[in-house]
């Protein structure tokens, strides 16, 4: 094996993606085992999560079958339980689980905020929390959130989904100096505007496409595939000295100015 190889490889490494089956979370998933990594992508709908399984098994990565929701704490501890039980271990933990809701922040109801920030920032907390605690225990380890381009700047109508957000950029700070002790790395990823299925109906709004590739350097949507290397990166052995870090994966959109 090069160094290279040696480095950036996930061979007998365990990884769990949540929200792993659509858009971002399956793009990375896909990554993963193709990195060598056994790795088991989880959602809320067990027909995507056998559906997933199928297909990284058939890029030759053992995997499991085992929905879950961010929203519902028993179902990320028993995700990690049966993980360990089956693997020993677990060594990457990709949370992408993620919702937005487009609206004037004057008319956002409160159930509707609520629902935002328990899924985006408390899930992510959750997740962070649970499988820290093996992680810790481990000593090892490596978390990667997902952070947003609103976790830096503003976007119309999107506060509640933009204060999540910014939630958890210093939830990653924190946790990734607090667990650095346990040899836990946390780090997070903040794709710039890739289409998705969370975010379709938005980008389909001409005004809204126009204005991204106008404030987007390359002048283009991203594709989900271009955010698999940051993810394995911070997986890898090769990103071992970074943590509490956030990487934008934009086409150059935080550095634009005039």
């Amino acid at each position: 094996m090069s160094f290279l190889d040696e480095k950036f490889s996930l061979k007998n490494k365990v990884a769990i993606v949540l929200g792993g089956t659509s858009g971002i979370g399956q793009a990375i998933a896909r990554g993963f085992a193709k990195a060598g990594a056994t790795t088991i992508a989880s959602s809320r709908d067990r027909e995507r999560v056998a559906a997933q399984a199928k297909e990284i098994e058939a890029l030759g990565s053992k995997t499991l079958r085992i929905p879950s929701d961010v929203q519902d704490r028993a179902s990320l501890q028993n995700l990690c339980d049966e993980t360990v039980l089956v693997f020993g271990q677990v060594d990457i933990l990709m949370v992408t689980s993620g919702t937005l809701k487009k609206m004037p922040s004057v008319d956002i109801p409160d159930e509707d905020w609520d629902r935002i920030v328990d899924i985006n920032l408390n899930g992510t907390f959750r997740a962070n929390q649970v499988f820290g605690r093996q992680m810790i225990k481990q000593q090892s380890g490596a978390i990667i959130n997902t952070c947003s381009m609103t976790s830096f700047v503003s976007f119309n109508e999107v506060a509640s989904y933009a204060a999540s957000k910014g939630g958890v950029l210093l939830l990653t700070r924190s946790l990734g100096c607090e667990w650095a002790k346990h040899n836990v790395r946390v780090n997070a990823i903040a794709p710039g505007v890739f289409r998705t299925p969370l975010n379709s109906k938005v980008l389909d709004l001409p005004e809204r496409s126009a204005a991204i590739a106008a404030r987007t350097p390359m002048g283009r949507v991203g594709n989900v595939e271009e955010l698999v290397g940051a993810a394995i990166f911070l997986a890898s052995d090769a990103a071992s000295f970074v943590t509490g870090e956030t990487i934008a994966v934009d086409g150059g959109f935080l550095a634009k100015g005039i």
